[in-house]
This record gives C-alpha cells, sequence and structure tokens, in this order.
C-alpha cells in the first residue's frame, strides 16, 4: 500500500484514531518545565557564566544606555512640541531638538549593537563550555552508567538542552533592560502628570488579573505541545531507521498509524498553546487602545482647559505604546526561565554523574616490560545488586598463553573481559595484570597494554589511515600499512578511491561487515598491546574472511597474552586452553582434546554447535563441493 493510498484511506475520516500499536516509539519525554526560578541551578550555570562576567556587566550597561536612549526620545519630543513649535518659539530649539534627538538614535543604535554583539558570544562560549564539560564528563562515567541510559536522550541533553540554556543567557539581559523600561516608564508618567499617569496606569491591574488566569494554562498547553512535538520526532526517527525493517515486514500501514496518532497529538497541542499564546496579543493591544483612548480624552480635555501642555500628552501616547512591550517580553521570558531551570537540572544530572571506576591517588603506572598474565581470584561481580554474574571464579592466563572462554549466553564470557581492561571493578576478589591488581593501575597505562576487538567492529568517520591508528595515534604510515598486510586488509583497501586516506562513512557503512572487522584486526596489531581480547570478533563474517583472519591471529597472537570468546570451531581448537563457564561459575578447563575426552559441557556445546568441515571426511568434503564438468559456476 502507497502512502497516498494510505493518506487517502486516513482522510476518510478523520475522527477516528487509528489504535495504539503494540511496538514503537511511544515514550513520554521528560519534562520541559521547572521552577521559574532555582538558585542551586543558577549557581551551576554561573560557574559557566562567571568567566565572562566582565563581557556581562558591559552587556548588561549598554542594555541601560538602550533603555535610556527609548525614554529620552519622547521626552526630545516633548521638549520640542512645547518649546519649539508656539507661536513665536525660538527655532534653535528644533535645530537642538534635531541634534538631541540624532545623539539619542546614536547611543541607542550603538547600545544595541554593542549588547547583542557581546551577550551573542558570551552565549555561544559558555555553550562551547557546556558542550565540553558534559562530554568530557561522558566520556569518563563508568560503563555501568552507559548501560542503563538511552543515548537519544544523552543527545538530547547534549543538543536541546544546552540550547535552551543559550536561549535563556541570550534573552535574561534583554529582561534586565525590560525591567528598567518598564518602571521607567511608570516614573517618567509619573512624573510628567501625576494624575494623568494613574489614570493611565489603571488598565494595569486588568492586565494582572489576566495574567494570573492565563499563566498557569499556557503553562501546561506550552509544556504538552513539547512533549508531543518530542514525541513525534522520536515516532519519525525509529520510523526512518528502520526503514528496511518496515518494509520486510510489510508493516508501512501499522507504522503510519503510529506516526499519525502522535503527529495527530503533536497537532491538537500545538493548536492549543497557539490559541493561549495569541489571546494575550488582542488583550494587551485593546488594554493598550484603551490607555491611548483615556489619554486622548482625558488629556485632550486638560490641554483645551490649560491644565496640560500638547507635548506632554504626545509623550503619554509614545510611553503606553511602549509600555506593554516589556510585559509582553517579560511573559515569553517566563517560560524561557521555566524552560531553562528544567534544562540546566538535567545538564548538572549529566555532569553530577559519579565515576565509579576512578584510579586510586596512588595508582601505579603498569609498564610496558611487563610479563602480560591475567589472573582471577575468587572474583564476584554482577550489573545489578544481589544478581551476581561471576561467581566466585578463579583463572590464570599465562603470558603469551591464548586462553578461550566458552560456555551458554549469559555465563559470564564478556563480562570476564570487561573486568580485564578495568571497565567495571568487581564485587570481591581480584583481577590481577602483569601481576598487579588493575585497581591499582592508573586506566590509561592498563588500556595501552590491552588490544580488544568486539563483535560489532565500531569504526569512525574518518580516513581508513586515522581509524587503524585510532588507539596509537603517533604510529606511521608504514605501521598502518605492514598491520593492514598482516591482517589481510591491504588489497582491499587499496581498492578504495583513495586508498589509505578514504573516508569512512558513519560506523564504517561502506565497507562491508569483514572488511571493518578486518580494519580492527589491523587496529589491534598497530596498538602492539602486550594483551589482545577477542570477544566474538569472528561471530558475523564469512568463512573466505575468516580464513584471513585465522592467518592473522597468528601473526597478531606472536608474543602476546590472547583472550578469546568465539563459537567458530577453529579459534577455539587453536587455544593452548579453553576455560567452561556456566552460571557465573568456572566448571571446565583443559585444550580441546582434554575437554572433548571429559564429555562434559563442552562436548555438549561442541557437539550442538561448534561441529565444521573439520569433522567431516575429506573425500565427503571433496565430493560435496565438486563441480561436475559443464555446469556453471
Amino acid at each position: 500500500m502507497s502512502v497516498q493510498e494510505i493518506q487517502d484511506e486516513e482522510s476518510e475520516d478523520r475522527t477516528r484514531r487509528p489504535p495504539r500499536a503494540v511496538v514503537g516509539s511511544h515514550r513520554e519525554e521528560e519534562e520541559v518545565f521547572g521552577k521559574a526560578y532555582d538558585p542551586k541551578i543558577v549557581r551551576r550555570i554561573w560557574s559557566f557564566v562567571k568567566p565572562y562576567q566582565t563581557q556581562i556587566v558591559i552587556s548588561v550597561l549598554a542594555v541601560l544606555a538602550f533603555t535610556v536612549s527609548q525614554l529620552l526620545i519622547p521626552l526630545i519630543i516633548r521638549y520640542a512640541i512645547d518649546n519649539g513649535m508656539s507661536p513665536g518659539a525660538d527655532r534653535m530649539v528644533l535645530v537642538w531638538a534635531v541634534l538631541a534627538f540624532a545623539v539619542v538614535i546614536v547611543v541607542n543604535f550603538g547600545a544595541n549593537w554593542l549588547q547583542e554583539t557581546v551577550v551573542g558570544k558570551v552565549a555561544e562560549n559558555v555553550l562551547f563550555d557546556m558542550r565540553r564539560a558534559m562530554f568530557a564528563q561522558l566520556q569518563r562515567v563508568s560503563l555501568s552508567f552507559m548501560d542503563k541510559t538511552e543515548v537519544g536522550r544523552l543527545m538530547s541533553r547534549l543538543q536541546g538542552d544546552v540550547n535552551s540554556m543559550q536561549e535563556f543567557l541570550e534573552t535574561s539581559v534583554m529582561s534586565v533592560g525590560d525591567i528598567a523600561l518598564l518602571f521607567g516608564i511608570v516614573f517618567v508618567l509619573l512624573a510628567l502628570d501625576f494624575r494623568l499617569g494613574l489614570l493611565t496606569l489603571s488598565t494595569m491591574p486588568v492586565l494582572f488579573i489576566v495574567r494570573l488566569f492565563w499563566l498557569p494554562k499556557a503553562k501546561v498547553a506550552f509544556m504538552a505541545a513539547h512533549e508531543t512535538n518530542s514525541v513525534a520526532n522520536g515516532a519519525l526517527a525509529e520510523g526512518i531507521n528502520g526503514v528496511r525493517t518496515v518494509q520486510s515486514l510489510d508493516r508501512q500501514k501499522v507504522n503510519f498509524d503510529l506516526y499519525d496518532e502522535k503527529a495527530y497529538a503533536n497537532l491538537k497541542t500545538h493548536l492549543t498553546a497557539a490559541k493561549f499564546a495569541q489571546v494575550m496579543v488582542p488583550i494587551v493591544d485593546s488594554l493598550t487602545g484603551i490607555a491611548m483612548a483615556t489619554v486622548v480624552v482625558v488629556g485632550g480635555s486638560m490641554v483645551l482647559n490649560g491644565g496640560l501642555d500638547v507635548g506632554v500628552m504626545v509623550a503619554f501616547l509614545f510611553y503606553i505604546q511602549r509600555f506593554f512591550d516589556p510585559i509582553r517580553s517579560l511573559t515569553m521570558q517566563y517560560s524561557v526561565m521555566q524552560r531553562a531551570m528544567a534544562s540546566g537540572q538535567r545538564i548538572t544530572e549529566v555532569l553530577d554523574v559519579p565515576v565509579d571506576v576512578v584510579d586510586k591517588a596512588d595508582a601505579k603506572v603498569l609498564s610496558p616490560e611487563m610479563d602480560g598474565s591475567v589472573e582471577f581470584k575468587n572474583v564476584t561481580f554482577g550489573y545489578r545488586k544481589n544478581l551476581p554474574v561471576l561467581k566466585n571464579v578463579s583463572f590464570r592466563v599465562n603470558p603469551g598463553e591464548t586462553v578461550a572462554l566458552v560456555g551458554p549466553t549469559g555465563s559470564g564470557k564478556t563480562s570476564s573481559m570487561a573486568l580485564v581492561h578495568r571497565f567495571y571493578d568487581v564485587w570481591d576478589g581480584q583481577v590481577l595484570v602483569g601481576g598487579v591488581d588493575v585497581r591499582d593501575l592508573t586506566q590509561d597505562s592498563l588500556g595501552k597494554q590491552i588490544a580488544m576487538v568486539l563483535q560489532e567492529p565500531f569504526l569512525f568517520t574518518g580516513s581508513v589511515l586515522d581509524n587503524i591508528r585510532y588507539h596509537k595515534t603517533e604510529a606511521t604510515r608504514e605501521q598502518v600499512i605492514d598491520a593492514a598486510k598482516a591482517v589481510g586488509a591491504h588489497d582491499f583497501i587499496m581498492k578504495l578511491p583513495d586508498g589509505y586516506e578514504s573516508v569512512l562513512e558513519q560506523r564504517g557503512g561502506n565497507l562491508s561487515l569483514g572488511q571493518r572487522q578486518l580494519i580492527s584486526f589491523a587496529r589491534a596489531l598497530v596498538a602492539d598491546a602486550k594483551i589482545l581480547v577477542l570477544d566474538e570478533a569472528t561471530a558475523n563474517i564469512d568463512s573466505y574472511t575468516e580464513m584471513l583472519i585465522q592467518k592473522a591471529l597468528v601473526k597478531l597472537l606472536e608474543g602476546r597474552t590472547g583472550l578469546v570468546i568465539a563459537h567458530r570451531l577453529a579459534t577455539i581448537r587453536g587455544a593452548d586452553r579453553i576455560i567452561v563457564l556456566q552460571n557465573g561459575e568456572k566448571i571446565e578447563s583443559g585444550n580441546h582434546d582434554e575437554l572433548m575426552a571429559h564429555k562434559g559441557l563442552y562436548s555438549k556445546l561442541y557437539n550442538m554447535n561448534y561441529a565444521s568441515f573439520d569433522d567431516i571426511p575429506d573425500e565427503m568434503v571433496a565430493a560435496a563441493t565438486s563441480v561436475p564438468k559443464g555446469a556453471a559456476t
């Protein structure tokens, strides 16, 4: 069914909303409004603004100068009318008025340009500093935090929440000017004529009463619009990212219904929010008209009776026109402040994420000359309290030895590998590298001596050359090429448009999975670490690429300690020793022949999952793979 057909079908009955799909992006977004003022959040924001406080002071002074110029313009006009336009008046008064007006206009322009320029630069710098601080913190946080945190939510904080703070910073200085302008107009009106000023300002209570009833409902409407917008965008992103699966499962109609539900909810909330936003405009305009009519009627009568100068009445009209502008601006700023406080709270949460895995004050640097041994001593570990993944596990990997870890899903194989690199800290026991507890070593020195190749190789946007030397940025081009040749990646790299300078797409999308894996092997070889960890590194590749990798492993593991998780027969059978885990406990250990003879769990797993052509007689393989004469190849 085409999209047009779906739309036609939906248009037949817009009042009937489609049912909620069972699977899809329909999670609610976090609340986007907070307190109008939160001192704790303001203090954290100020820590980023403080380095630029001189520029902020300049901006505030510029805003105040701009505000004063706004207040002076009607007074200059009043002076010109009352002193330069009456019969017999000195015409030089008009000249001086024009000159004063020109000076005020120049000051107005200069102050406005200065504050806009300075505030804009400060806001951009604060935005930059916040993003750097958040990114730096996310690079340090423990994987336990990343395991339970959605990437999309973190991206929202790095982008959306920081942008909300930028909006607040850019408008907050102007709020100082709005407040000053509001009080300045009130003061000048009362100073020009106290009775007419009070009468003119009598419309203010009406506006505050309207705002008292309008603000709570408007806040709810704006919040609902923002939330449904986030949900609709999430459904849209999910539908686009999963378009292959959508089409392969013929799910276009269901997904359209899912998105249509979110889009329709977004439409309704935005219409409601627009209604609340627009209702204040005619109210403010009406109050402005009433105030101006009051000035014209009452002020005009006072002029005719000689109790008021014409220039004063004209100045009143100019001030009334400007009076409601700062009120409207401050109303908008109230919502901006609420968003900023909520965004500041979420930014603070990221900046304050505790780092579970930290170096000790007296942590040692792991020497490159260490022997490369790995030892687990009575290790107990888990990701959730009272739910251990590893239970009192002990084993030793000798220098230069290749040990494979096997076992059913959930037995703790990958967790063991993560503990070697100290991605997590053990609950009990010790993990030793080079004879030293990993908790007593600096993480940087430990990482330099451990190279990991994962099941899903992650390549970064950039050249092939930079991706291969990602772990060791000082590696030369010759070292990179030698590593690529050693793992069998050189030939296909040279076939790329720009060879080693070819730019990879996001996650290496312009390469096959096998090619990405070979590059990750080359990266591990360039790293020249003493310990090599292979976590299902050959699970998703074809047999030919696996053959290349098996050859590369001989070179890769030469003189290194190897820890291997693999379901492929060749890798496991070639290991010096195999450790079998089940339910987080070590139950068997030995080489392939010993474990097969033992007829335990390894033997059962091997017979079920690891059988390959190696176990089939050569003559049967030859017969099965031979091509009859005349057959197409």
